[in-house]
């Protein structure tokens, strides 16, 4: 089908990818400042160990030396993203809840003077015991790591729909494992670095992240300062991947060494530091229960799943919720019980991930391949049976608007030569298909809307204004071409103002999967009355009916009568005449259950729509030496209408190396709460060479709320390409892998497992 559009759906190059392969682009280390100084911080030894005594002298008065900070320079606030979740005071004080915790910060005219203040502040510990998995920390008589939270279970999340016993008492197959994986490491390319700068009661701030408005609204609180004077500016992120969601502890750290000191302040920490002390991902066990009928029907599902959370709450209730969510958003369950708990433990803080879940949702797509190999089925008419269609409510009551899972199957079935590819493969190799579905802009209270301002200039041109972030996927382009297709002028005709909390309204951020989705319908909306404004003094003045006119190539044109035409910035000009400048605003608040909670009523809409994904794999094992390599990859990805079809398919192929690629390789390691692996020497990311070919498939769905028909582009292949490779080494080997990262010493493992019959 030929485009209708003049640039949408078109592979556009995107607006800052000059400046980035150039080296032009500026980070938050890059940052220089008059009179800046330069910021360490002072970290916990211990993993657990309550505070008796801080002594901050000798530091104070090292030569060069502007100020030293503790918890008790801040205001006692706690963090956390819900009410009920704030236990994070960022600066530890009464006690360390893991190593690497912040404990105090100095700020000095250099790095070097920095640390060597760091050796002169003596802090008294008195070690307590420590806890370092959930099965031992909900053990009774375990240490509480937090008073208030008994057995040190921090989060459950329990859902219950249905009549889920009497359905597995009916069910012709029931079958339960259990399956567990390594937490990661974000391990972006920029360590963690921040800028603060507070001069005449105005702090400045420049950092990693993925919500300004979220981030000003947290310091605000625990700075007991007014939230216009927090202000969170614009600056270029070097990955995200759910690392930069939340306020970090250097945030705070930074902004109070330069609030003491009336000095701009950087902190930039250590690759190690980035790794240790800064929020990683969970390690996940769980166990699922699984009944179907004769035919693959799936009638009951029962989980437990634990989440190590790490010594604080972050983003307890959303981490717990989300794997579940985005397998009930791609399968019918009628009956299903789901019990997570997130458990606090002392290891170093958690946050969200673009690829979260990988034990439960690894886990879920292998057993439904065991199940269907018991049956006698082909795994993909397993899933096309019990796969979410239009129009149907998943399990807690949410509306699927647009796509469904069958789509992606059977165009990334087609493309992968599945049918083929499944008979007669030699030994060793394997072919395996992971599913999941995502959604697009979940409940975030006010903040779940977005707000964009335009402004035609007398020249013609437009500047946009808005809350949209960019953390590596393009969402500034995506504005920018969207604003580009409303008003008729070419994408360099456009200035963005994006994420700085001062000049921009409340947006969700590169959070929630909400960018094109809300975001984009916000500056289309703006757009489209910027337009409307522009037209209607078009048509006096060219005393020719607003209705036949449009505008295209910075010219208002009758769309049937070419002949008629005029520059767009005579109008624009006339309109500054007139004392009537072309300014607009637009707004989008996606359509959901408000009174939805995470843990307290787990029901209703959760988002206004969902993307659906489908991931195939093709794996060689060698039995021998227990490695896996990925040869080929297809992943299909229901977006919706493309707004950038190559920043889609980009997203695609980082998300099989994120997450499809990932599997093979990438866990932390710990003994006795330190990381041993905090660097990437020791941490493996997959490598260029370790890439397969890959084959992308925009699935389009034209989305009936979506910006021109437009969803999220690229999460659902996050979160179901290491499912992919886990049902692909299944199907190679002939016996399920159950613990990740799929390393060659687990292959091995799990095929001596198999030979004792234990399988």
């Amino acid at each position: 089908m030929e485009n209708e559009y003049t640039i949408l759906g078109e592979r556009m190059k995107r607006t800052d990818s000059l400046a980035k392969v150039t080296g032009a682009a500026t980070f938050t280390a890059d940052i220089k400042l008059p009179r800046m100084l330069s910021a360490k911080v002072l970290r916990s030894p211990h993993a657990h160990a309550r505070i008796l005594n801080i002594d901050t002298g000798r530091a104070e008065k090292l030569p060069g030396v502007k100020a030293v900070v503790t918890a008790a320079d801040a205001h006692g606030v706690k963090w956390g993203v819900f009410k009920y979740t704030q236990d994070h005071p960022m600066l530890a004080m009464d006690k360390v809840r893991y190593i690497g915790e912040d404990v105090a910060g100095v700020a000095a005219v250099d790095e070097e003077t920095a640390l060597r203040a760091l050796d002169l502040i003596t802090v008294e510990y008195e070690p307590l015991p420590a806890v370092f998995n959930p099965d031992d920390a909900m053990a009774e008589g375990a240490p509480l790591i937090h008073e208030e939270y008994a057995n040190n279970i921090n989060i459950h999340v329990h859902i219950d729909v249905g009549d889920v016993d009497a359905a597995f008492n009916q069910a012709h197959l029931v079958r339960e494992d259990t399956f567990e994986a390594a937490g990661e490491a974000y391990s972006t390319l920029e360590p963690y670095a921040v800028v603060a700068s507070y001069a005449n009661g105005f702090l400045d701030l420049w950092m990693p992240n993925a919500g300004p408005h979220v981030r000003a609204k947290a310091l605000s609180n625990m700075l007991k300062m007014p939230l216009n004077k927090v202000r969170v500016r614009h600056i270029n992120v070097g990955g995200h991947f759910g690392a930069r969601s939340e306020v970090s502890p250097g945030d705070l750290v930074a902004a109070l060494l330069s609030i003491k000191t009336g000095r701009p302040v950087k902190l930039a920490l250590t690759r190690e530091e980035n790794a240790a002390c800064t929020r990683q991902i969970h390690d996940i066990k769980a166990t699922i229960k699984t009944g179907v009928k004769k035919d693959g029907t799936i009638t009951a599902k029962d989980f437990r799943v634990t989440y190590d959370g790490g010594a604080y709450s972050s983003t307890g209730p959303i981490a717990t919720s989300i794997p579940y969510y985005v397998y009930e958003e791609a399968y019918r369950f009628p009956n299903v019980r789901y019990n997570g708990y997130r458990v606090i433990t002392n290891k170093g803080i958690r946050g969200m991930y673009g690829a979260h879940g990988r034990a439960f949702l690894c886990g879920n797509e292998v057993q439904l391949d065991m199940i269907a190999q018991e049956l006698g089925m082909d795994p993909m008419e397993i899933r096309l049976k019990n796969g979410l269609k239009v129009g149907e409510e998943t399990a807690t009551k949410s509306v699927i608007i647009s796509g469904g899972l069958e789509a992606p199957i059977r165009q990334a079935a087609e493309k992968a030569r599945w049918a083929k590819k499944r008979i007669g493969l030699p030994e060793g190799e394997g072919i395996g298909m992971g599913c999941v579905a995502i959604m697009c802009g979940f409940p975030m209270g006010f903040r779940s809307g977005s707000t964009c301002y335009v402004k035609i200039n007398d020249d013609g041109q437009a500047t946009i204004v808005s809350g949209i972030v960019d953390t590596g996927m393009g969402n500034e382009s995506m504005a920018v071409q969207i604003a580009s297709e409303v008003l008729g002028i070419p994408p360099e005709d456009i200035n963005l103002v994006n994420a700085d909390t001062e000049v921009t309204n409340l947006d969700p951020g590169a959070y929630s999967q909400a960018a094109s989705f809300v975001g984009g319908n916000a500056v289309k909306r703006a757009c489209e009355e910027a337009k409307r404004q522009i037209l209607t003094l078009a048509a006096a003045k060219m005393d020719h009916a607003m209705e036949d006119l449009t505008i295209k190539d910075r010219t208002i044109v009758s769309r049937t009568d070419p002949s008629k035409r005029m520059p767009l910035r005579w109008v624009v000009r006339e309109a500054f005449f007139k004392g009537e400048p072309i300014a607009a605003t637009g707004a989008y608040m996606p359509k959901i259950s408000f009174d939805r909670e995470w843990i307290k009523n787990p029901q209703g809409q959760m988002a206004g729509t969902y993307s659906f994904g489908c991931s195939i794999a093709e794996v060689t094992v060698d039995r021998e030496t227990g490695k896996i390599c990925i040869p080929r990859f297809t992943a299909a990805h229901d977006c919706g209408n493309p707004i950038n079809t190559m920043a889609v398919e980009g997203q695609i192929e980082g998300s099989i190396q994120q997450a499809g690629v990932a599997v093979l390789t990438e866990e932390n390691r710990w003994s006795d709460g330190w990381l041993l692996n905090p660097d990437l020497l020791e941490y493996k990311v997959p490598l260029a060479c370790d890439m397969p070919e890959i084959d992308t498939v925009i699935v389009r769905s034209n989305d009936p709320e979506g910006p021109f028909g437009a969803k999220e582009g690229g999460l659902t292949t996050r979160m179901n390409a290491y499912s992919a490779v886990a049902c692909a080494a299944h199907s190679a080997l002939g016996v399920p892998l159950k613990q990740l990262p799929l390393t060659p010493d687990r292959v091995l493992k799990a095929l001596d497992k198999a030979k004792g019959g234990d399988a």
